[in-house]
């Protein structure tokens, strides 16, 4: 994605805003044909590169404009660079996608390679972000704002109506959770939006059975068109999967987690919620020590114990959480970068 005043023509790689010389708003330009005009094989590894050999490619647009991209596929010099989507096995496949500086393109492309979304202005639309504790947006232990910002802009791109879009929540623990949106800034976003965040326990919940579990799920969830699901991924956690847990009543999920496993609990909780989509965020992620590494991707899915599988792995997890063990790296589709081209031992460093 590249920026473009519409007066002076003057292009940026960077989302400035406005043009520093005319101070117009600059208009968003995407490159539509992509050829190499350069490679560069690397076979030294670095800390962030230890797999080698792979190759550094220097690319140009039909507009002109350049930059470099890491592939771990050989190349040559006058070759068409594109990433198309692929069959994805219904809902199994997982997209990667880098972010450089628009967390916007990163939500435009992943959802673009999964299929889109078929949504229109009277669409309703459930948001659920990682919202779990009073921190600021620094500690990566919420979804952070401009995430949540990013996907309202998407959304309205879309033609979805404000009205229709719902970001919802709820504390499982003493902390109430509008302390948490508070502090979090996506109480913020929402007000930026005029969006009336929902608190999910003081909705109707309905009883739900399935494999002898009985569930008790918000009725938000099955009164909406597109369920997205917003989680910020941490290592040694299976966020993603985890994050749907908050559509069901506090003391029916924490009743569950006394006599089941959070495995048996998310695999029966997807048989009965409808379809939704898990966009995670993962450009500032937490380590098990809670210091943050910066990752700077994206991924989307379908399944998110699918996505939470294939983070696990970019992240080269020694120690996987139960629920992963048998979620076959292998079988798994994955589209828009290689996981070899992102992986490192991000527990390091």
């Amino acid at each position: 994605m590249f920026y473009q005043c519409p007066k002076c023509q003057k292009v940026w790689q960077y989302p400035v805003g406005i043009c520093l010389e005319c101070f117009l708003e600059l208009e968003r330009i995407k490159s539509e044909k992509i050829k190499i005009i350069g490679i560069s094989k690397v076979t030294i590894p670095t800390m962030f590169h230890p797999k080698v050999p792979y190759f550094v490619l220097l690319l140009e647009d039909e507009k002109g404009n350049k930059w470099v991209q890491k592939s771990t596929k050989e190349y040559k010099i006058g070759d068409h660079f594109h990433v198309t989507r692929k069959d994805l096995v219904t809902s199994a496949g997982v997209v990667i996608w880098r972010l450089k500086y628009d967390v916007l393109e990163g939500i435009e492309r992943v959802v673009e390679l999964l299929g889109g979304v078929n949504v229109n202005q009277g669409s309703k639309v459930l948001i659920l972000p990682t919202l779990i504790a009073p921190r600021h947006p620094y500690f990566a232990e919420n979804t952070s704002p401009q995430f949540l910002e990013s996907l309202i802009k998407y959304l309205i791109g879309q033609g979805v109506g404000l009205e229709n879009i719902k970001v919802v929540g709820q504390s499982f623990d003493e902390t109430p959770i509008e302390a948490s949106a508070q502090k979090s800034q996506l109480l913020k976003v929402c007000q930026n939006y005029k969006i009336i965040p929902l608190d999910l326990a003081k909705t109707n919940f309905v009883k739900k059975t399935q494999d002898n579990f009985i569930f008790e799920i918000s009725e938000e969830v099955f009164n909406s068109d597109l369920i997205i699901n917003l989680p910020i991924l941490k290592m040694g956690k299976i966020s993603a999967s985890e994050n749907i847990l908050k559509f069901l009543k506090k003391e029916n999920c924490l009743g569950l987690k006394y006599l089941y496993s959070e495995e048996e609990i998310i695999e029966s909780l997807n048989k009965v919620l409808p379809q939704y989509l898990t966009i995670a965020e993962a450009r500032s992620v937490q380590k098990p020590d809670q210091f943050i590494a910066q990752l700077g991707l994206i991924f989307g899915s379908f399944n998110s114990l699918n996505l939470d599988r294939v983070f696990a792995e970019v992240c080269l997890l020694k120690n996987l959480p139960e629920c992963l063990k048998k979620v076959k790296i292998e079988d798994i589709p994955i589209v828009g970068r290689k996981i070899e081209e992102l992986q490192f031992e991000a527990e390091k460093y």
